[in-house]
């Protein structure tokens, strides 16, 4: 009955598929089952006795001392996997093309008899299975790998588009503009250019007048003459004329001048900027689109220079402002506001429009939706305006009420961190 556990276990050794080998505390074989024996060649006879590296010249001592070592020092096993010669008892086993490959595994262990004695085990397994399950998993990770490059790739065309598509929302609006400005403009050109001729037109009566000086005989016939050319109604008229073409060209100077501060072409950079007069220039570029359709209300508090980009916050601006305008069906009233909250301002811009579906307020950032009739918008305004108050680390609120109207509030950092624009 005393050998009985020790011969069931030895049957349990000869019959798993693995290698069992028993050392020695100076490393010398003691024992080994029948797959070393298969695997390697070598009958146990032969070798009991002998030292590991004799048994094995090709094994890796080096290795094997390297185990010993941590298995002296540490009382739990050591386990190492390796896959590349030089290897232990050599095992054959196929890789997953179907070539034939030594493969192995080890697991090395420090153990004692029932007597005392220092001993290890080796056991020593096939990792051709291991090999091909890694080989699979590396193929389903390069098809993922190259999944994830065909969407970053995507991502990036997709970028590009946006990128185009706020580009040419920005185009649009420039060439809306540029038709309310050249309205503007065209109004008191078209009034200087009339005087110019009226003035053309008493020019050359006053000149027939001072060319008939010479040849008078009387002032009689002077006043005769000054009287037919009505002199005393050109005289007045001249005067009002020349101030009235000088107030034309005032404006369209103010026009030209807000134009310029409203593009602000030459800042592509965060700097402090007076948003006031942002404001006012782009009050002064949208005029064609505001005033037939709304009554403008300023209600400005004291804001401290922003740092931003003026020209980019103008459009945001303007957007919101021609949005009001074109949410007014009648005549009614566009209220632009101004204020500061802790490190930021915010400017508002309310309308008496016809407002917006609660259902839908959590969709007017996106691109291409508008709630405009078809062909009155490209739904890229809201988009656009949006990305340039993310760029300049802010937000965009809005409240709005079906039949009463909407308010839209843009908050902005008084000052950009370093490194946070985005």
């Amino acid at each position: 009955m005393d050998n009985y556990p020790a011969s069931r276990l030895n049957a349990l050794v000869e019959q798993i598929d693995l290698g069992v080998m028993v050392l020695d505390d100076n490393l010398c074989i003691r024992h080994w089952n029948g797959f070393i024996a298969q695997h390697s060649g070598k009958s146990l006879e032969q070798s009991i006795g002998k030292s590991f590296s004799e048994a094995f010249p090709n094994a890796s001592m080096g290795w094997i001392s390297t185990m010993v070592e941590l298995a002296r020092n540490c009382p739990d096993q050591v386990y190492c996997q390796w896959l590349e010669p030089p290897l232990l008892p050599g095992l054959f086993g196929r890789t997953p093309d179907g070539k034939e490959k030594q493969r192995q595994g080890s697991l090395f262990f420090p153990f004692e008899t029932s007597a005392g004695v220092r001993c290890y085990g080796l056991v020593v397994y096939d990792t051709s299975a291991t090999i091909g399950s890694h080989a699979r998993l590396d193929a389903v990770l390069a098809a993922l790998c190259s999944q994830q490059e065909e969407q970053e790739q995507l991502l990036r065309k997709l970028e590009v588009a946006n990128s185009r598509l706020l580009r040419s929302e920005g185009l649009a609006a420039i060439g809306q503009l540029a038709a309310g400005v050249a309205h503007e403009i065209n109004n008191p050109i078209g009034f200087v250019f009339s005087n110019l001729k009226t003035l053309s037109g008493y020019v050359h009566d006053l000149l027939k007048i001072i060319d008939a000086v010479e040849g008078m005989e009387s002032l009689d016939e002077l006043r005769q003459l000054k009287h037919q050319l009505e002199y005393d109604y050109i005289r007045s008229d001249v005067e009002a004329l020349i101030n009235e073409s000088e107030d034309g060209i005032d404006r369209v100077k103010r026009i030209i001048s807000a134009l310029k501060d409203f593009s602000h072409i030459d800042e592509e950079e965060f700097r402090p900027a007076d948003l006031h007069r942002g404001l006012d220039a782009t009050l002064n570029v949208v005029n064609n689109e505001l005033k037939y359709k709304a009554e403008v209300i300023k209600e400005c508090g004291e804001l401290p220079e922003v740092e931003c980009i003026l020209s980019q916050i103008n459009q945001v601006v303007m957007n919101l402002l021609v949005n009001a305008a074109h949410s007014i069906e009648k005549f009614g009233r566009i209220t632009l506001r101004t204020g500061t909250e802790q490190d930021q301002v915010w400017v508002e811009v309310e309308d008496t429009g016809t407002g917006i579906e609660a259902g839908l307020l959590n969709r007017i950032f996106e691109p291409f939706f508008t709630t405009k009739p078809v062909g009155k918008g490209t739904g890229l305004g809201l988009a656009l305006s949006y990305n340039i108050v993310q760029k300049h680390n802010g937000r965009i609120e809005v409240f709005s009420e079906v039949g009463v109207g909407s308010r839209f509030r843009v908050y902005l950092p008084i000052l950009q961190l370093a490194g946070k624009q985005k």
